[in-house]
């Protein structure tokens, strides 16, 4: 499947042809949807979504043989709100059973879960499994660059389990983070809202430094002028 090429449907138009890595990397910056419907190469239609999380499934079609797009299919595709391809750095903590997935996988937020689908190693063989968190447990989360940290309630334990993913970007790190609706920046960290695009957060004091250096210049000039004067 890597090396397949797909195109985009994109008002009316057919764009590309595209590799799934550029696809997910255009929905990562926004330029797609998960919703928007890309066609491969033997005609087979989906979503920006589906082929993400590597399906092949057609689209549903109408009793006339139509094939429906995402907006009319009864909104089956809306409780998905966001898809980020990512890798699982951590887990501390008992809670729930996570395998060791390995390479790359697909955190899709919902409505109520935060999705994990990946794969792992168990002996010889490789096999998938999905994961899901309630969004209402995921009470902390913690911005580290392209990585973030959530912490997850665990009723049973009575605790909370820690669980880290690279999102290879800042700016889709800052996304998931923020489109978490039940979380909290952990305590002592950054805010969960993502900084713009090269830019750094400035600390209160260095303002303060500043401002206070530009008094001390403008009170020696004025100085100055009165002498001279």
């Amino acid at each position: 499947m890597d090396n397949a090429v797909y195109h985009v449907l994109h008002e009316g138009r057919r764009m590309g042809p595209y590799d799934r890595r550029t696809i997910v990397g255009m929905r990562v910056k926004k330029a797609l949807t998960s919703n928007q419907v890309v066609v491969a190469q033997d005609g087979a239609q989906m979503t920006v979504a589906d082929l993400v999380h590597g399906g092949l499934a057609p689209l549903p079609q109408s009793q006339e043989g139509e094939t429906l797009t995402p907006a009319r299919v009864g909104g089956s595709y809306s409780v998905v709100q966001g898809i980020y391809p990512a890798t699982l750095m951590e887990v501390e903590g008992p809670g729930y059973a996570i395998p060791a997935f390995r390479g790359e996988v697909e955190l899709r937020v919902q409505n109520k879960v935060l999705r994990v689908a990946g794969r792992y190693r168990d002996g010889r063989e490789w096999k998938e499994e999905r994961v899901k968190f309630p969004l209402q447990d995921i009470q902390h989360a913690r911005l580290r660059g392209t990585v973030v940290d959530l912490w997850v309630r665990v009723a049973e334990e009575g605790g909370m389990q820690r669980v880290a993913f690279n999102l290879i970007t800042r700016d889709a790190a800052g996304e998931l983070a923020g489109a978490l609706p039940h979380s909290v920046p952990y305590p002592g960290s950054e805010p969960l809202a993502s900084l713009p695009s090269g830019g750094t957060a400035v600390h209160p004091w260095l303002w303060a430094a500043v401002v206070g250096a530009a008094f001390f210049v403008t009170m020696v000039l004025v100085w100055v002028l009165v002498r001279r004067r």
